[in-house]
């Protein structure tokens, strides 16, 4: 099954995140999910159950923190423990990985690579 993406969606740098979001009414949410699948760098944003959000994005230009920073500003917050605490740390993990290797310029495999001169 072949899906649409974005035109500035760069397929091997799309991230998947699902987060438990509280504090938000029905309409907040709407406009949440409104903003977030108007934003360049989303590809989807979702609402699976009653609270929980799914997420795709371009990580090489976008990351969980600004993410966090959306969801603060229309209101909510993450659900609080320690598995959410675990999993932010993994994505933020990823998603400094993801960005490190969109900006990596890789070197013909039968060059010797870029050395430093003393």
């Amino acid at each position: 099954m072949t899906t649409t993406r974005k035109a500035s969606i760069q397929t091997p740098f799309l991230l998947r995140r699902k987060l438990i979001v509280e504090g938000l009414e029905e309409s907040q949410w709407d406009d949440f999910l409104y903003d977030l699948n108007h934003h360049p760098c989303v590809d989807f944003a979702e609402l699976k159950n009653t609270n929980q959000l799914w997420l795709a994005y371009d990580g090489s230009h976008w990351s969980v923190d600004e993410l966090l920073a959306s969801i603060t500003s229309h209101g909510g917050r993450l659900k609080a423990g320690w598995w959410t605490r675990r999993k932010l740390a993994w994505y933020r993990f990823t998603d400094d990985n993801v960005r490190a290797n969109a900006r990596h310029e890789p070197h013909c495999c039968s060059k010797i690579p870029p050395m430093k001169r003393k």
